[in-house]
């Protein structure tokens, strides 16, 4: 038999974004418990920003009876001389009965004490206070309350509790709270406590009281009140989708509503604006034209028949928050860029200060141009006398504007004011663009820097993070990164890949440790590689492959990559590759390194003559990329498999041997040269 079950705590008001990180940990939560009690059934968990509600349309009345069979020591151990030994009489304490109640069975031949008992499942109702209780313990937001008198804590004060089953309301208790039957609509509607004579009647008493129980419904809303405001005013609003999240989980009665402010604060760079919008007032940014407009849209939750006031009133909140950045953009202006100050300013202990930095990343972008030089003066039409002046400048100004009042106020927007003040300060545009661009790419999948001069600056600011911390062992450990790390490497390979340049992991450690503390840098090596390793999408074997070759440039590693990954994941690979891992095989026990000499005068079958051929008609071609030389290595299977049906490799003849073995070794050797083929698993 099942019922209805409803389960309403209502609460003050819940900040979104310690909710939103946890609903799905919430609805995961209550489905083990209900597991836990051998309940399980479906339900719904969901939220408003006044109550946490759980629906269950059919919750199991009772738990099933069970019948629990316990076996116990064999019986040879359990009685001696007629009389229950300890064992024994452990048993029966576990069993909950004496040892006479005991039976007999035969477990895996052996005779042991047997116990039967039939346990009643115990009734719903009776254990929803003590679920209930495990929860609430389970919901960890983080920063917690405590309100009156009491010493436990919530996320927010719990002000009512409902919980019903069936026709009935289930007695349960909260922070001191007692369940009841009824609930709160929104406070514009009526602040007094409302009825709800039954669960079936819950979401209709809500919607009549203001109140969009489910927050895909206020979403659903929210959205198509936006295209209405799309259409009725020529516009377009960005929906950013964390933005709207939070705003179904502040909202009960969303309303779309569009405000303006006054155009003498488009002054002030778009993210300047947009960011004063969504961080401090939760308004969703508007554009004319592709261009950022002098309105803004928010999301009200008031009830009301006329909404000139709301939107009066988020006008006049707004003003002072632009007012305040414009004050900072202008002063910033008249300041200019510069770092004084910053040898102030600590970066990480042991490292120094951001003034220290800056000399750091200073010295490795002048080596890193140095690398690029050639592409660099192709791309910009500049000389390389040009480059490092403007490379100076770049790194130079690159964290000028954290001492910015824009930057002090909004933390955010360092890298972009910076752009922004360099900018309209007449700074050249690779030099702007390079400090826009420094701490590209944010994230995986996130932009990357839009020229090599722009990269060269953001991978000497990832660079010098990566030495310093290893060198003052602040290292990632498990899933601890701290610093972000693992994100710096993997923007680097993102980055050299992009730009197509060289980058040699081994060279690159020994270029650049002299700027820092000594430390063990094969350990910075081993998570540089374990990084792209993780970076690149491909088979993972390819990746060892490619590793076990010992290339160590980072963009060769990629192409190699790219290219086997590409010829691996053929669906007629897998039975081809038989024939190369016997070459793998056959050849494990030959000095690579040594002088794989061959003499033809020695060759017997025709097989053998066939194979070389080929093999020399591959080794001796250009090709245009790893591809097409792999696709060609590959394509000597033919060959192979004729000169293992008709050539004995491991003859008695030791020199026939070795000439034999060393034909082969050098087909294995050449594939070696782009990826070691006895890592490949197919």
């Amino acid at each position: 038999m099942t019922q209805p079950l409803l389960i309403e705590i209502g609460v003050e008001e819940l900040p979104a974004i310690p909710l939103l990180k946890i609903v799905s940990n919430i609805e995961r939560s209550w489905k083990e418990i209900l597991e836990s009690y051998k309940l399980n059934t479906e339900f719904e968990f969901i939220y408003t920003p006044r109550r946490l509600v759980l629906k269950h349309s059919a919750m199991p009345a009772k738990q099933e009876d069970q019948t629990i069979e316990l076996m116990g020591p064999p019986v040879a151990a359990a009685i001696k001389e007629g009389v229950p030994t300890k064992a024994a009489e452990g048993f029966a304490r576990k069993c909950g009965v004496a040892f006479e109640a005991l039976g007999r069975a035969d477990n895996n031949g052996r005779e042991v004490l047997y116990y039967k008992k039939e346990e009643k499942g115990a009734e719903t109702v009776s254990l929803l206070q003590e679920m209930l209780e495990k929860w609430i313990a389970s919901m960890s937001f983080g920063k917690m309350m405590r309100w009156g008198s009491r010493t436990d804590e919530f996320i927010r004060p719990i002000r009512w509790l409902q919980v019903r089953m069936g026709e009935n309301a289930v007695p349960a208790e909260l922070f001191g709270v007692h369940s009841d039957t009824k609930t709160y609509v929104h406070r514009m509607v009526s602040y007094d406590a409302v009825e709800v004579p039954t669960i079936e009647s819950y979401e209709k008493i809500l919607s009549e009281g203001a109140v969009m129980l489910q927050p895909k419904e206020r979403e659903t809303v929210i959205l198509s009140e936006f295209d209405a405001l799309e259409a009725e005013h020529n516009i377009i609003i960005e929906r950013d989708r964390a933005l709207l999240a939070e705003v179904v989980a502040i909202t009960e009665n969303p309303r779309a509503l569009v405000g303006t402010f006054d155009e003498l604060f488009l002054e002030l760079p778009p993210e300047v604006i947009i960011t004063s919008m969504k961080e401090h007032q939760r308004y969703f940014p508007v554009f004319e034209h592709g261009k950022i407009t002098n309105k803004f849209v928010v999301v009200s939750n008031a009830y009301t028949d006329d909404y000139s006031k709301v939107i009066a009133g988020n006008e006049r909140v707004l003003k002072p928050r632009l007012a305040d950045g414009l004050f900072f953009y202008r002063n910033d202006l008249r300041n200019g860029l510069t770092t004084d100050g910053l040898e102030k300013v600590q970066f990480i202990d042991g490292l120094g200060s951001l003034a220290d930095k800056i000399k750091r990343e200073k010295s490795i972008a002048i080596r890193l141009l140095a690398l690029y030089m050639d592409k660099l003066e192709t791309q910009t039409g500049k000389s390389s006398a040009e480059l490092e002046k403007l490379m100076d400048r770049a790194v130079e100004l690159a964290k000028a504007d954290l001492m910015s009042e824009m930057v002090y106020e909004f933390t955010e927007l360092q890298g972009l004011m910076g752009y922004y003040y360099a900018k309209a300060l007449g700074e050249d545009p690779l030099v702007y663009n390079a400090i826009k661009e420094q701490y590209m790419p944010v994230g995986e999948g996130a932009e990357l820097p839009s020229s090599l001069f722009s990269s060269i600056v953001a991978m000497s600011n990832k660079l010098d993070t990566l030495f310093g911390l290893f060198s003052v062992g602040k290292i990632p450990t498990g899933s601890k990164d701290p610093f972000a790390l693992r994100r710096a490497v993997n923007g680097i390979v993102r980055i050299v890949t992009e730009n197509d340049i060289p980058f040699n992991i081994d060279d690159m450690l020994e270029l650049l440790k002299g700027e820092y503390a000594d430390f063990d840098m094969e350990v910075l090596k081993a998570f540089i590689i374990e990084r792209i390793n993780k970076s690149l999408d491909a088979n993972p074997s390819v990746i060892a492959a490619v590793l076990a070759s010992g290339e160590r440039d980072v963009n060769e590693i990629a192409k190699k990559v790219a290219a086997l990954n590409e010829i691996v994941s053929a669906d007629t690979f897998k039975e081809q590759f038989t024939t190369f891992k016997r070459v793998a095989n056959i050849s494990k026990d030959v000095d690579l390194e040594g002088d794989l000499d061959i003499d033809i005068s020695l060759f017997k079958e025709e097989a053998e003559v066939t194979l070389y051929t080929a093999y020399e008609k591959v080794i001796h071609q250009d090709f245009p990329d790893y591809k097409t030389r792999l696709e060609a290595l590959f394509g000597l299977k033919r060959e192979l498999d004729a000169y293992f049906d008709d050539v004995l490799v491991n003859t008695e003849d030791e020199v026939l041997k070795r000439n034999r073995l060393h034909t082969i070794a050098s087909v294995y050797k050449t594939f070696r040269d782009i990826a070691d083929i006895k890592e490949i698993s197919v």
